[in-house]
């Protein structure tokens, strides 16, 4: 044992140190918080997105493009994959509830079937929508294309 290796015992040492409690605590004064300024002051809070007084980047970045609430998201899936998706199933109808059982859809996403590729078995196919070139290859094949309302 050497001086250099002597610990208070575990325990033995009081609490930490009280800010704001006078000089004799060692943190008198300013109490930890620098001299002057708001964040000297107490109840100070910082807004959101605050630099320093510099311009905040949500104000130098200019407004762009619009959103529109109403827009209706459609799922695309090609007339190719729906072919491969009945052979695959044996099935010569396909409607959503077919298309989430396989994974193409989540629970509440539309779908529209669009003209990609061929399709040369008579499908019936129920869709929230369909492109011109999927309803004309659909009929073509001597399927059926039936719109949800």
């Amino acid at each position: 044992m050497k001086l250099n290796n002597l610990t208070p015992a575990k325990g033995s040492k009081g609490r930490e140190k009280r800010i704001g409690r006078g000089e004799g605590s060692g943190h008198g004064g300013t109490s930890t918080r620098g001299n002057k300024g708001a964040q000297a002051r107490s109840g100070y809070s910082r807004k959101i997105g605050f630099e320093g007084g510099q311009m905040p980047i949500q104000r130098i970045l200019p407004k762009w493009g619009f959103t529109n609430p109403t827009r209706v998201e459609y799922k695309g899936i090609n007339v190719s994959v729906l072919q491969t998706l009945a052979e695959k199933l044996g099935v010569n109808a396909i409607d959503p509830e077919t298309l989430r059982q396989a994974g193409f859809l989540g629970k509440k996403e539309l779908v529209k079937v669009l003209g990609n590729g061929e399709i040369n078995i008579a499908l019936e196919i129920t869709a929230d929508g369909f492109s011109k070139s999927a309803l004309a290859k659909i009929e073509a094949a001597g399927g059926k294309a039936i719109t949800i309302e």
